[in-house]
């Protein structure tokens, strides 16, 4: 064995998980360093607007960027474990650096489209070929105002989303149930309690039913399990707090989460079902627990249900559908997309970054009998930005003898 291929096996660590994130973030840095590229260029031109001397200008412009790249490496490694900052660290500090992160990222496919298109123009015109640097100032100026306002206001602001889901055969002691839904949840620095308080009010105000959580209450680690408790704690509904485990609540221990939220009287469902009652007749509420750690059980979650019983499943990845949809499930309720966090507004179900890996990414589907809601989410993974998806609470109403599902804000 080669000293090469032993260095490499030494370096490679034991967990899968641990060199998947290692890998993301090589790519991530990466992208990191190219994005810096066009804001170099914006900071000498701010700089010798500024007055300074093109050497002066130049040199300002790689300091900044060189901070620009290093300070990334910190935020990283706190979202891959988050663990408990000040909070003025977190808003005076991480998030205006995120907010000139994403301005980067931002700039990069403008940035580009004007290095190979204006040449061409330029010489169709018989012009001299060159580039004004007054283009990369302005289009980061730009990025920066947007993802000020994507960053703090957007991700602060949370709407009211009202779906009726229609269930075949419901009975007519089940129409009009409402489920209070909420997903990906992210509580910690950047999404604080105070923020999740807000979520429990505008939940508990409509009353509802039954209150469900789908997934991803954690960003990373253990270190804000409290908070969640503290949040299940204070949702009110007649049948109670239902949860299905996501993905980044495995980020960490997901068992201290589990038995925490028992003990406020949340219920955790996994690979498991229950009978939700009224008037003597039931409906099959059921959860599947993460797939991304091969978790999921489709046939145990469901394994309970009684024959031709009207079914509801918490699933937070929506891959789970066409698998629940097989298995003639009436409702499946899931997160995990964000939808995309960003999109364009107004057509944000049709333009959206997570269509980019998803199938299913945002709002409702269809599938024979079986119907799947996608929630936008309430908190961020990532950069802490959000721009035409809002974050949203949202109350599923469960209608009976209609053809279609439909969405209403």
């Amino acid at each position: 064995m080669t000293l090469r291929k032993k260095h490499r096996e030494r370096s490679q660590p034991a967990d899968p998980r641990e060199f998947r994130r290692r890998r993301v973030l090589r790519i991530v840095v990466t992208v990191t360093v190219l994005a810096h590229v066009p804001f170099a260029i914006a900071a000498a031109e701010a700089g010798r607007r500024a007055g300074l001397a093109p050497l002066s200008a130049l040199v300002l412009a790689f300091v900044l960027s060189l901070a620009g790249v290093g300070l990334f490496f910190g935020r990283a490694k706190n979202m891959m474990n988050d663990e408990r900052r000040p909070l003025w660290r977190t808003f005076l500090i991480d998030v205006p650096y995120f907010v000139h992160w994403c301005a980067c990222i931002f700039c990069v496919v403008p940035s580009l489209a004007y290095v190979v298109i204006a040449p061409l123009v330029r010489l169709a015109a018989g012009a001299p070929v060159m580039l004004s640097s007054s283009f990369f100032l302005t289009t980061y100026a730009a990025a920066f105002v947007l993802c000020t306002y994507g960053a703090t206001l957007r991700r602060y602001w949370f709407v009211v989303r009202r779906i009726d889901a229609d269930i075949e055969d419901l009975d007519p002691s089940f129409d009009g149930y409402e489920i209070a839904h909420l997903s990906d949840l992210h509580i910690g620095n950047f999404t604080p309690l105070s923020w999740a308080m807000r979520w429990a009010r505008a939940a508990n105000a409509m009353s509802p039913d039954m209150v469900v959580i789908t997934g991803d209450m954690v960003t990373s680690g253990t270190a804000f399990h409290e908070d969640i408790a503290t949040f299940a704690r204070s949702l009110r509904a007649r049948d109670g707090v239902f949860i299905a485990m996501g993905n980044h609540d495995y980020f960490g221990e997901g068992e201290p989460l589990i038995t925490l939220l028992g003990e406020e009287g949340a219920r955790v469902l996994r690979n498991d079902g229950t009978r939700i009652e009224r008037d003597e007749k039931a409906i099959f509420l059921a959860a599947v627990d993460d797939t991304w750690t091969k978790r999921t059980n489709m046939d145990l979650s469901l394994a309970a249900r009684p024959e031709g019983m009207t079914t509801v499943l918490l699933a937070h990845d929506p891959v789970s559908f066409p698998h629940a949809a097989m298995r003639n499930v009436d409702l499946v309720l899931s997160g995990h997309t964000h939808g995309g966090q960003i999109a364009l507004p107004f057509l944000a179900r049709h333009v959206n970054m997570s269509r980019l890996a998803h199938r299913y990414h945002l709002g409702t589907y269809k599938s024979g009998r079986s119907t799947l809601y996608v929630h936008p989410g309430l908190g961020t993974t990532g950069p802490p930005i959000r721009l035409g998806v809002a974050p949203a609470v949202a109350l599923v109403t469960l209608r009976a003898r209609r053809s279609n599902t439909k969405a209403r804000e």
